[in-house]
């Protein structure tokens, strides 16, 4: 057992003397090949100083600039049809000669927005405005009825006046502010405000000025204002109660009256009620 055990330290002695004769070796090797050169200088040369790099603000990754302070900003999906097919059929009440049941639409699952050059549409001055508002206020815009198809217009309000709603055009909206559901006088001065701040109608009266509307049917007790491009009427807490106004509070409406883009008043007509939107 001694013998071997010498037997083996001899053996770890001979490797661990290759192994240190091998490393030598290679010391001599690369001591050899190794080449030092020296650094050359121009005349005069001097250091370029570093300047402090300047702080640059971080950009919005996409989905922070989905918010508009704390809360979400609006988009043309706000304003999809609030029609299901799950709504009961109901009979027309207001005119008891007519006795005739009203089915709701499928809602957003069987159609789309309106359509305008091949794709979904809504008048981009409701988007802005909305969105304008919940910046100034801090609140919520709360959208109660955006666009209507034909069927889920008349589902929700069989009345005459209601026939030419514009929200089935895509260009009216009806909301209210969480937070500042008794106070819509203020919120329809920040609506005209919006045009006295963009600079788009710096100097254009038509826009900037708002005016009381004098005649025509309003179906509220508050004289509608208008400007060129739109009109805002005013919803007290017993006026305008239809199925997608069901809420106990006051509410604001804007219509679309004038297209800037297209330079044309805005108007419903059955054909683009009834045609500008695809089925599913």
């Amino acid at each position: 057992m001694a013998s071997l055990k010498k037997v083996l330290n001899c053996l770890f002695l001979f490797l661990a003397g290759c192994s240190g004769m091998e490393q030598s070796e290679q010391e001599k090797l690369r001591r050899l090949n190794a080449k030092g050169e020296f650094v050359l200088r121009n005349h005069d040369e001097y250091e370029y100083r570093l300047e402090t790099p300047e702080h640059r603000v971080r950009e919005k990754y996409p989905w922070e600039m989905a918010y508009i302070g704390k809360h979400s900003k609006i988009t043309k999906q706000y304003f999809r049809c609030k029609g299901s097919s799950l709504n009961p059929p109901h009979v027309d009440h207001k005119d008891p000669s007519r006795a005739a049941n009203y089915f709701d639409c499928g809602g957003s699952q069987k159609h789309s927005l309106p359509i305008r050059e091949d794709k979904e549409f809504v008048y981009p001055i409701l988007i802005d405005l909305l969105n304008y508002v919940q910046a100034k206020t801090g609140c919520k815009a709360i959208i109660t009825c955006g666009h209507r198809c034909p069927i889920h217009n008349a589902y929700a309000d069989n009345s005459a006046y209601n026939q030419n709603s514009k929200h089935m055009v895509g260009a009216e909206v009806d909301f209210y502010l969480q937070g500042m559901e008794q106070r819509p006088e203020e919120v329809i001065k920040i609506l005209m405000g919006y045009y006295k701040e963009m600079s788009i109608y710096k100097g254009d009266k038509q826009y900037q000025e708002f005016q009381k509307l004098e005649k025509g049917e309003f179906n509220v007790s508050t004289r509608p204002w208008y400007n060129k491009e739109i009109l805002i009427k005013l919803y007290l807490k017993n006026e305008g109660r239809d199925f997608d106004n069901r809420h106990p509070y006051p509410y604001i409406s804007v219509q679309v009256r004038f297209d800037r883009e297209a330079n044309e008043k805005v108007i419903c007509d059955w054909g683009k009620a009834f045609n500008g939107y695809r089925r599913f």
